[in-house]
């Protein structure tokens, strides 16, 4: 398919991943970062993916019995359990954990159906969007379409400053708005007003510096994950009846089928990863200092 996309629209190596990289937004960006514009798609299949995930875990819950539990039952007791045990082990605030423990479960659900979107074809879903646009008397060389809502940045951001907002929230909420305050004057070096500014300072690195690298990096991951496809599905668009052409055709479908593979692994890991940092980062709010 990507080989057909290609020959038909003229398109070069380089146009083809740019077409495959650009999103379908609201409106033509003004700058580098213009938050006036929404990338639509990766509203669409987050929310679309976030109805699926609340709708996994309530079939989970309707259909759970006290009797021997199914495959399907036995196989969401397994998460929930891993899930709060991880929790225990790193928020000690019963009370809290009855709101981070299906919040981090929620997150490692959502984060790993987003992810997933990653394994499939990469010219599917964008040529029926582009038939459909075409169809619909649009062009379908500007039928823009990413299917891998965390390999956009404002995605996995928005994942980040969310949390990072919970992490305030819990904050005020443990220590008290004014203890709160005064810990971030005194902490890490010392109750002295001569510290305070290197104080206050270094706890907004830190907030910061975790928040931009719990993004970073499953952006980062992802949006390598889907460059890689591409590349793989362009040697697939270069076979022809030559021994190099034959050679490419076969090296597209081994090099496919293992990436897609090891993919597995990363899409899971990386949603473990968010996950586990997120409760990380919500039992340091709770921790005095």
């Amino acid at each position: 398919m990507a080989a057909e996309n290609a020959a038909e629209h003229g398109q070069t190596a380089g146009e083809y991943i740019v077409h495959h990289l650009t999103h379908l937004q609201s409106s033509k960006p003004g700058g580098v970062a213009d938050l006036s514009v929404f990338n639509l798609d990766s509203i669409f299949f987050s929310i679309a993916l976030g109805v699926i995930t609340c709708w996994f875990l309530w079939a989970a819950a309707r259909k759970a019995t006290s009797g021997v539990p199914g495959r399907f039952q036995a196989a969401v007791e397994f998460l929930l359990e891993m899930v709060d045990q991880q929790a225990k082990g790193i928020v000690h605030n019963a009370q809290s954990r009855k709101f981070v423990g299906p919040l981090a479960l929620t997150i490692f659900v959502w984060i790993l159906l987003l992810n997933a979107m990653d394994l499939l074809p990469v010219d599917l879903l964008p040529w029926i969007w582009g038939q459909g646009y075409g169809a619909a008397g649009g062009d379908p060389h500007h039928a823009y379409l990413r299917v891998v809502p965390t390999a956009d940045l404002s995605v996995s951001m928005a994942f980040s400053v969310t949390v990072l907002l919970i992490c305030i929230y819990y904050n005020i909420k443990i220590k008290g708005l004014g203890g709160w305050v005064h810990e971030l004057f005194t902490a890490p070096f010392g109750n002295h007003w001569a510290l305070y500014p290197f104080n206050f300072a270094m706890q907004m690195v830190e907030f910061i510096a975790k928040t931009v690298s719990h993004g970073m990096r499953l952006f980062g991951n992802m949006y390598a994950g889907e460059l890689i496809f591409l590349l793989i599905a362009l040697m697939g668009g270069a076979w022809t009846l030559s021994a190099t052409g034959i050679l490419l055709a076969l090296g597209h479908i081994v090099a496919g089928t293992a990436w897609a593979i090891f993919h597995i692994l990363i899409i899971t890991l990386q949603a473990f990863v968010f996950m586990m940092l997120t409760l990380v980062y919500v039992g340091q709010a709770h921790d005095h200092h």
